[in-house]
């Protein structure tokens, strides 16, 4: 699947957040084939539970492109989308997800997460929506090995 780069691109947004002692999450918007937006994880920075990455990179991307319809937009995450984030994508109409680790990694690693996954909350609410996970999940494990080596704290 085309997107290494834009994956890759994540993980790289989930360290930046672990040196800055955030959590180990990391989002990319792409619009044809261009990095529209990128964030990581400033829950405990901002103060805010809602501040995870791929809330954080939408706003960068309504921001930036003057709209709060993001279709044709794919947005490639270090970790599946909780359901507060993929709500959001769905209402912000991004076309594709991509992550690499699952709700469940997330959840063996300590955080409090919503097990439910973001294939069962397509269904359950009728999204038009291509949902790809597990993509490089192995490179995305090591984040979360990385960060738990800190022992930093969980929501």
């Amino acid at each position: 699947m085309k997107g290494d780069k834009f994956i890759e691109r994540a993980f790289k947004m989930a360290g930046y957040g672990i040196k800055k002692g955030q959590s180990p999450f990391g989002a990319v918007i792409v619009k044809d084939d261009k990095i529209i937006a990128q964030a990581h994880n400033t829950v405990f920075s901002d103060g805010d539970i809602t501040a995870h990455a791929e809330i954080n990179a939408i706003k960068l991307a309504c921001k930036k492109l003057k709209t709060i319809d993001l279709s044709g937009c794919h947005i490639y995450s270090s970790t599946e989308p909780c359901p507060m984030c993929l709500s959001a994508i769905h209402w912000a109409k991004i076309d594709v997800v991509v992550y690499a680790t699952t709700i469940g990694d997330a959840s063996e690693y300590g955080f409090n997460e919503m097990l439910i996954s973001n294939q069962t909350l397509k269904k359950i609410g009728n999204l038009n929506l291509l949902i790809v996970g597990n993509f490089y999940r192995g490179k995305g494990l090591k984040l979360f090995e990385k960060w738990s080596k800190k022992n930093e704290k969980t929501y």
